[in-house]
């Protein structure tokens, strides 16, 4: 069958045509459309920060406010129906609770009667005299306005006006002059009621404050573990990693020997009395049951991974050449880290004046309280959308970074010549070109968190209300479920903005050639890069085991005074999240090479006239791992006819 003419013309238009990779060549930008709702999003956002702080009294926010509607620190205006109101309060700038140790709250309301005062009490005063006396040395009254200082001890409702005794010591909190209680129980049960979840936060905070300066430390142990750690890896030999591999595994071991030694010791230590060492030695079997699960898995892939370590840390030796010639992709994580620490701060001081945000009410005793305004629960929720989204787009800006560095220096001919600042010529691309691609990229990522986020509302919601086997099962599927979705976009999105930075094309272009080029050649590099990321991962546990030993041996000096094991489990957190951003930015590195090598097999076949742009120890690893490939794929093939011959009738 043939064809004529303008019938071939037009077939041949309708022919799709492959895309060709033209690795920084062309650039356009990229999702501008994306880039423009961006802008129109955080518009809003805007809008709802200009309204926190017209609407929501920044001033009752940073300096406070009593019981009858004064500003602490300034002079005020009286309140309609408040006798007690309008007063000039420029002498007293702290906010004194009356019943610090016995907070009350009333329908997700604090009801406790605050005033404002000159200086806080620093020692305790345990009688109405001392209370008297006080008031007389210092010019700080603690009992309410109308009440006399010299009739502390006459008036017969001083109990009701003054604070409960013993008054505990107390310092003002730095930033939001805040009398804060000194006692580690006064001061857990004090933070727990003020932000309304005395359960678990009375746990936390109890153990925290009694062990403040241990969990410092800790931080700080962990801090230099991960600095240490992104040392060893810029020098990686054979002998390091089987070392840092022994290491491990002795550190889990030693770790999940010391949990079960601790619960052993706790069990048959007659002397327990305490709920807080019940709790305690509950925790510890926990961690212990958790610990022995992770280190008998982690044990397994070390013993199924072995053979294939050596290959694995040459393709380290490569990320580390790759990162030499941008040596300053190490310190993305701390400006990252400065510029999501500003953007959260900025974010929770929004949301706190918003919860400010209402209109004086007066209620009974004379006292005022503020009524939300109409609309503050929807500026919640979209305040709540922008703090997930902003994050993830400040980390995919960092993706995007990191990964426009490897590919400049991986797409030079010239590698004895390096380009000059690999990393500023990456972020003006993205300033310039791919800011969209961020957008879109980082909006996947809040599609999913925003479904998790309302699931575990609705779950911390109804977690008191009786609730079938079934609607738990599907609540956890469900929270699973995202998820796995997340980590896979996660991965889907790094590989994404490295084919950008390549070709220039828009997200979803980008992610269609990636897909379609890694499942090409995934047979090459794919095992080894799994075992890159898991040595790496491997080095994120150590910092974690050697953090987590060192608090089980500070924190169980101290098993009678609270409950530390909620402290531990934090500090732990805490260290593999420091781990995580500074190794993270090998595995970005790893990802990239991947892509970027992945490319250059599709767009090139070594001849003279289309040489490789990887160097020559690339090529020498690239070589020897098809050797391997193919050497481990003839002797399956061989495995699989001698049992085809074994099954195969006889025919005679």
């Amino acid at each position: 069958m043939r064809c004529l003419g303008a019938k071939c013309l037009v077939s041949a238009e309708r022919t799709p045509r492959q895309r060709q990779w033209r690795p920084q060549i062309y650039r356009k930008c990229t999702d501008t459309t994306w880039l423009f709702l961006f802008f129109l999003f955080w518009t809003g956002l805007m809008f709802i920060t200009g309204y926190s702080v017209v609407a929501g009294a920044t001033g009752r926010l940073l300096f406070g406010y009593d019981s009858f509607g004064n500003v602490c620190g300034k002079k005020n205006y009286p309140v309609e129906g408040a006798p007690l109101s309008g007063q000039d309060m420029t002498l007293k700038k702290h906010v004194f609770f009356m019943n610090s140790c016995n907070l009350e709250v009333k329908d997700g309301k604090l009801v406790s009667t605050t005033l404002c005062i000159s200086s806080c009490p620093e020692e305790q005063l345990d009688t109405l005299e001392e209370i008297q006396l006080f008031a007389k040395n210092n010019g700080s009254f603690l009992c309410v306005y109308n009440l006399n200082s010299s009739n502390y001890t006459q008036n017969p409702h001083a109990d009701s006006l003054c604070p409960r005794l013993p008054v505990p010591p107390s310092k003002s909190f730095p930033l939001f002059n805040r009398c804060i209680p000194q006692t580690p129980e006064c001061y857990s049960l004090f933070a727990s009621v003020l932000v309304n979840d005395v359960d678990t936060l009375h746990r936390i905070l109890s153990g925290i404050m009694s062990g403040r300066d241990t969990i410092l430390g800790l931080c700080i142990l962990s801090l230099g573990l991960s600095l240490a750690m992104v040392f060893t890896f810029r020098f990686i030999t054979t002998l390091l990693v089987h070392t840092f591999i022994a290491l491990v595994i002795l550190g889990l071991l030693f770790v999940c020997g010391v949990l079960w030694w601790l619960y052993y010791d706790y069990a048959n230590d007659l002397s327990i009395a305490l709920d807080t060492e019940r709790e305690n030695m509950t925790c510890l079997l926990g961690f212990a049951v958790v610990s022995t699960v992770l280190t008998a898995v982690l044990l397994v892939l070390i013993f199924v991974l072995r053979k294939r370590m050596k290959l694995a840390i040459e393709l380290l030796w490569v990320t580390n050449k790759a990162i030499s010639s941008s040596p300053f992709l190490l310190f993305q994580p701390l400006w990252t880290f400065a510029i999501l620490i500003f953007f959260w701060v900025l974010w929770v001081a929004v949301l706190l004046s918003l919860g400010t945000a209402g209109a004086a009410q007066v209620i009974e005793g004379g006292q005022v309280e503020y009524k939300p305004l109409s609309g503050i629960w929807y500026m919640w929720w979209y305040h709540l959308v922008g703090l997930i989204w902003t994050s993830e787009f400040i980390l995919a800006c960092q993706q995007i970074t990191v990964a426009g560095a490897v590919v400049t220096s991986y797409f030079n001919r010239n590698k004895n010549d390096p380009p000059d600042s690999p990393i500023l010529s990456s972020l003006s691309i993205l300033f310039c070109y791919h800011q969209g691609t961020a957008v879109k990229g980082s909006f996947l990522i809040t599609m999913v968190r925003i479904p998790r986020t309302i699931l575990m509302y609705i779950h911390n919601t109804l977690k008191d209300k009786q609730r079938s086997a079934l609607a738990r099962s599907m609540f956890r599927c469900c929270f699973c479920c995202f998820c796995c979705l997340d980590r896979c976009l996660r991965h889907l999105n790094q590989n994404a903005y490295t084919t950008t930075a390549i070709n220039g094309t828009d997200f979803c272009t980008s992610a269609k050639d990636t897909l379609k080029l890694l499942s090409k050649n995934s047979s090459h590099l794919t095992s080894v890069n799994c075992i890159g990321h898991f040595i790496i991962f491997l080095g994120k546990v150590l910092v974690v085991c050697f953090t987590v030993f060192g608090g089980l041996m500070a924190f169980n000096y101290h098993r009678v005074l609270q409950v530390w094991a909620i402290p531990l489990l934090l500090v732990a957190f805490f260290a593999y999240l420091v781990a995580h951003s500074f190794l993270s930015v090998f595995e970005t590195v790893l990802d990239s090479l991947f892509v970027c090598f992945a490319v250059d097999l599709e767009t090139n076949d070594g001849s003279s006239e289309k040489p490789y742009f990887m160097d020559q120890e690339f090529l020498s690893f690239v070589k020897r791992m098809n050797k391997l490939n193919n050497a481990r794929a003839q002797r399956e093939e061989n495995l699989r006819n001698q049992e085809g011959t074994e099954l195969r009738p006889i025919v005679r």
